[in-house]
């Protein structure tokens, strides 16, 4: 594996006069910056449909893509749109963070009545991808279409039995019921999916891979639970016997408390994980890298009692260990991923990790909490791992850097004055990046925050907490030709790049 770098950036966060970052102009632009600066990877967040609390970790499908990421302005060039129809709705008046509320009620009212232009013209493309889809799209579009006739709740709370538990009559009632409500939500995946193709082959085409983050749970309120109760370890009412989190740690005190639907592993195990391996594909078909997230749940994995206040009574249950990765590269092949093998690990988790050859994560701002033998120093960090200055549950470097123990910040200074060869002042996050840059690891990742040197302002999630997340945005003019100059120093004098 070659040494690259690359930069954590959501596309969400990308400048736009709509209210968030969209797979158009903008992405493109961002991607010749990653070219200037001798970037080799651009690292996402999840790209699916967010529900209640805008995470992008809590989707209402893991096949579908995010209504807000489709570029209008596309849909301009092709006629489906007019500047002045989509000038007339309201998009927030602040360009440095996203208004989920506002986008909520003004982007899908734009796309309906591109919907609606679009179903007077020719719809042989759209015929071809419903069918190509139909394994999934069916039911996710079906799905939120009886959502938003029950007031947009969970399909737990529907008032309607029948089509809760997914009755064959109820299914064919309400498909009929609500054809063309059902095709607006297909063609949304339609123009999404269209537009991401393209996107994507630009980004290739400047010798750009994306790095895709997949969730290893998916949202209770989702059609994947939905449509496929099985797969799940629900009760005989469809409700989750333990749900998902993590116990105490760096992050809370009380443990993070998910909330996700656990796996019925018994069941995914005679199955070929099936429902698994059709994820996976679909991940591989919209990124060149999958980053599966909480990785070390294939070998141990948390259960929190359905109803519990805090994750502190939870436990730990096995996983399905390294046979579902076995049974992955016999169906799917060799996919490229990297393991998020975060948090308290134990023995058997290394184990996984090592005997499944992905290559794991290394942040920096872990490093300095205790002594020499911590595991995310530089010098002690292998070649087969991926090393961020932070990822998008860490503050910024200079928010983390303003805020730690005197002792930490010591150890800190010290350390990065023995590792770091150029000067750089007080610019804290530009010794993190070169010491990310010039350590052995293969993948170096830095978040774009640290990039631009901002503080706690621009951090986009604190873990364990609800509203105010992931609404950062990024300046229009934030990225010029002397940061790209910077990057590309780096990446030329570590070797993770090479001029073509």
């Amino acid at each position: 594996m070659a040494r690259v770098s690359g930069v954590l950036m959501p596309i969400t966060s990308l400048p736009s006069p709509y209210g968030i970052g969209t797979i158009g102009k903008e992405a493109r632009k961002f991607a010749d910056f990653l070219k200037a600066s001798g970037q080799s990877i651009w690292q996402i967040l999840p790209v699916g449909p967010t529900s209640y609390g805008d995470s992008p970790y809590q989707s209402f499908s893991t096949y579908a893509g995010n209504p807000y990421m489709i570029d209008l302005d596309t849909l301009v060039e092709e006629g489906l749109l007019t500047k002045d129809q989509i000038d007339s709705f309201f998009w927030g008046i602040n360009d440095e963070e996203i208004d989920y509320g506002v986008i909520y009620n003004s982007r899908f009212k734009v796309l309906r009545i591109a919907y609606n232009k679009f179903k007077l013209g020719d719809q042989k493309a759209f015929m071809a991808f419903k069918r190509r889809n139909s394994k999934w799209i069916k039911d996710y579009a079906l799905y939120m279409a009886v959502k938003l006739h029950f007031n947009n709740k969970a399909w737990s709370e529907w008032t309607d039995e029948s089509i809760k538990l997914r009755d064959e009559k109820a299914i064919a009632r309400y498909t009929r019921k609500f054809h063309h409500e059902i095709d607006f939500w297909k063609w949304i995946q339609f123009k999404f999916y269209e537009q991401w193709e393209a996107f994507r082959a630009y980004v290739n085409g400047l010798g750009i891979k994306i790095l895709g983050d997949m969730p290893i749970y998916v949202a209770m309120d989702s059609a994947d639970t939905w449509a496929n109760p099985e797969v799940f370890w629900l009760n005989k009412k469809r409700q989750p016997v333990c749900v998902a989190g993590c116990p105490p740690d760096y992050f809370s005190a009380t443990g993070q408390l998910w909330g996700n639907p656990l796996y019925d592993w018994k069941y995914l195990k005679k199955t070929g994980y099936e429902w698994w391996m059709g994820r996976i594909a679909a991940a591989d078909k919209l990124f060149d890298i999958t980053r599966i997230d909480h990785f070390r749940a294939f070998d141990t994995y948390y259960a929190i009692p359905f109803g519990a206040e805090t994750a502190i009574e939870g436990e730990w249950k096995e996983g399905p260990g390294i046979d579902f990765f076995n049974v992955m590269r016999e169906t799917l092949g060799d996919i490229e991923i990297v393991a998020e093998d975060l948090g308290e690990l134990f023995d058997s988790v290394k184990e996984l990790l090592k005997e499944s050859g992905y290559p794991g994560m290394k942040v920096l701002e872990f490093a300095f909490a205790d002594d020499d033998e911590n595991d995310f120093l530089p010098h002690n960090f292998t070649e087969n791992c991926v090393v961020y200055t932070g990822t998008h549950d860490n503050d910024t470097v200079l928010g983390w850097y303003a805020e730690i123990k005197d002792w930490e910040k010591e150890h800190c200074d010290k350390y990065l004055a023995d590792y770091v060869d150029m000067q750089y002042g007080d610019e804290v996050n530009w010794k993190f990046i070169e010491t990310a840059y010039k350590s052995v690891a293969n993948y170096a990742i830095v978040q774009m925050q640290d990039i631009l040197g901002l503080g706690s302002e621009a951090r986009i999630n604190v873990p364990s907490t609800l509203g105010g997340n992931w609404a950062w945005r990024i300046k229009k003019d934030a990225l010029t030709q002397e940061i790209a100059d910077r990057l590309k120093k780096l990446a030329i004098t570590y070797q993770r790049w090479e001029e073509n």
